[in-house]
């Protein structure tokens, strides 16, 4: 199977590279996995309506042509589908015993993803009604697959 990341904005802080990076090993026995990044914009703060609405527009620009159409894309959002991590295992053997051997997840940026992204998902995933750092989601995001795959081999890991 190949997962891919797809990611509004670089990991700036050190542990948060080092966590993924450690993840990223740990995967390379159960997955191909890469990890896309593409620019984030600015966000004034006190950014209002039609501002955001601009950042969204742009930060979307940037990470629709990474899609592919043969990709089974699941963006993160908070108003997505909740699952445990066994649920969440499931999923992913499921999509790989249907043929759907190219997972691509998303992760938006500080404003979350403009409607045009969520409406070319096939699927919404939600981890929380929380707002996490969207650096914090994506090693997150990376624990959660590699549980996945660890509960799918029936092997151990801590609870």
């Amino acid at each position: 199977m190949k997962i891919t990341i797809l990611a509004v904005g670089k990991i700036k802080e050190k542990f948060y590279r080092d966590a993924v990076a450690e993840f990223q090993k740990r995967l390379s026995r159960y997955c191909r996995l890469q990890i896309l990044e593409v620019e984030d914009e600015k966000t004034p703060d006190g950014g209002k309506g039609g501002l955001e609405e601009q950042i969204l527009r742009r930060e979307a620009s940037r990470l629709l042509p990474h899609i592919r159409p043969e990709s089974y894309c699941i963006v993160l959002a908070i108003r997505g589908k909740k699952l445990d991590s066994v649920a969440f295992s499931r999923k992913l053997s499921a999509l790989g015993l249907s043929g759907k051997s190219d997972v691509l997840f998303v992760i938006g940026g500080s404003l979350g993803l403009h409607p045009s992204v969520l409406e070319r998902a096939d699927e919404c995933l939600s981890f929380s009604d929380m707002t996490f750092p969207h650096q914090l989601m994506r090693v997150i995001l990376l624990e959660q697959i590699y549980r996945g795959f660890r509960i799918a081999a029936n092997e151990p890991y801590h609870k």
